[in-house]
């Protein structure tokens, strides 16, 4: 299960719709082996596309030695689908590569209304998780 503060759902949700209509996508670290998010990173779509995203290669890079210099790791890696439900796609499996991440997917297609979903992703496997949000 994934238990995620209100604020860092708020802040995914925003992000997503934001970048609507392309995809948006970022990461949230947390102390090293503490499956604790806390540090909403938002990130660059590379891609700037509405139907896949890439970090951007230095971005990624220079926040992952970030998040090693604070003995953090990448709790949840998220991102945003468009006009599809918020489940992985054929791609978004096979580009995950954190099996303790939670892959959070937020579903734009309906303006009212954003649909937030997170999975474990390990070996092309994918498991649904429930989602616990705490008040900030």
């Amino acid at each position: 299960m994934l238990t995620i503060r209100r604020e860092l759902a708020d802040a995914m949700i925003a992000h997503a719709r934001r970048d609507h209509p392309d995809e948006a996508c970022g990461v949230i670290a947390g102390p090293e082996g503490s499956d604790r998010p806390e540090r909403f990173i938002e990130m660059l779509n590379a891609e700037r596309s509405p139907t896949f995203y890439r970090f951007d290669s230095g971005e990624q890079l220079a926040v992952w030695r970030d998040m090693d210099a604070r003995d953090e790791e990448p709790v949840v890696i998220y991102h945003s689908h468009t006009a599809t439900e918020a489940y992985p796609s054929r791609t978004d499996i096979s580009f995950a590569s954190e099996p303790a991440a939670h892959y959070v997917l937020i579903s734009t297609r309906d303006p009212d209304t954003a649909e937030l979903r997170s999975y474990r992703i390990v070996e092309g496997v994918v498991t649904e998780e429930d989602v616990q949000i705490q008040p900030s």
